[in-house]
């Protein structure tokens, strides 16, 4: 082998990787999804929800259209949690997890009534019983609110199927109280259910909370929520949405909420 070629074979691994690098950040930078907050208030819809409940698939199935019904304009980000307190009666339903429980009974200290129950719907942090009806109103109710809090939300990939997840929450007015939250939702779950009230029926989920992060408290009105997630083999990144709001911290208010629902192919 002459010297040209012996270069040749030490060199070109080597510059092969300079020149791949920058290609390499440039695919991260595209594939990040950046999303802020506007200047009005978006609706934060939480479905309080159980396989193991036969009344629960029209609220599942009105939240999967929720955001059509709403219509183009509006600002909506639905959120589904899978309370664990139906589990004991035949079905442990797959997306159940306790802290749901706690999410809806913090809620409930809140309302003027404090019954937990299924489906239940929370718009903005407050009880709608009339979901079945009154969802768009109040959609467009607080949509038409001007927002006292600002959201920064990005989610960017990693190498090993890791998700970084940054989300920064400020308020002009810096005496604002409220707590940052940040959830990770999957869509298009499908679900054969064999056994409880909904025994042999197959369940569509979407919104479905699969990781719920905070609260952080705002501080001088600012809060910061960074975390690296490991995402379950499971979980299809194409379906994946993140979701940061903030609460007061005195009440069940949501002051804000956004999502990455704009990405056009979920969070990967």
């Amino acid at each position: 082998m002459d010297i040209k070629h012996r270069l040749a074979t030490l060199l070109f691994p080597v510059l092969g990787t300079v020149v791949a690098a920058p290609a390499m950040a440039q695919l991260a930078a595209s594939q990040r999804c950046t999303v802020q907050s506007g200047p009005q208030t978006a609706a934060l819809v939480e479905l309080y929800s159980s396989e193991g409940c036969s009344s629960c698939p029209p609220a599942d199935q009105r939240l999967n259209a929720l955001r059509k019904e709403a219509g183009a304009a509006s600002l909506v980000v639905p959120l589904a949690l899978h309370v664990t307190y139906w589990d004991q009666i035949g079905w442990a339903d797959p997306l159940a997890q306790a802290q749901f429980d706690a999410r809806q009974a913090e809620l409930l200290r809140h309302q003027p009534r404090h019954v937990a129950y299924t489906p239940q719907f929370f718009v903005g942090g407050t009880e709608l019983r009339g979901w079945d009806t009154q969802l768009p109103a109040a959609i467009r109710r607080i949509n038409a609110t001007a927002a006292t809090v600002n959201i920064g939300l990005s989610a960017t990939p990693g190498p090993g199927g890791k998700l970084l997840l940054e989300a920064n929450a400020s308020a002009p007015d810096a005496q604002t109280n409220g707590q940052l939250y940040v959830a990770i939702s999957e869509s298009a779950i499908v679900s054969k259910v064999l056994r409880g009230e909904n025994r042999g029926a197959t369940l569509q989920h979407d919104a479905a909370v699969r990781l719920w992060l905070g609260p952080v408290a705002l501080a001088q009105g600012r809060a910061q929520l960074r975390r690296e997630v490991k995402l379950p083999a499971s979980w299809r990144p194409e379906q994946l949405q993140v979701v940061a709001f903030v609460q007061r911290s005195d009440s069940s208010a949501i002051l804000q909420a956004v999502s990455t629902a704009s990405c056009a192919k979920g969070v990967l």
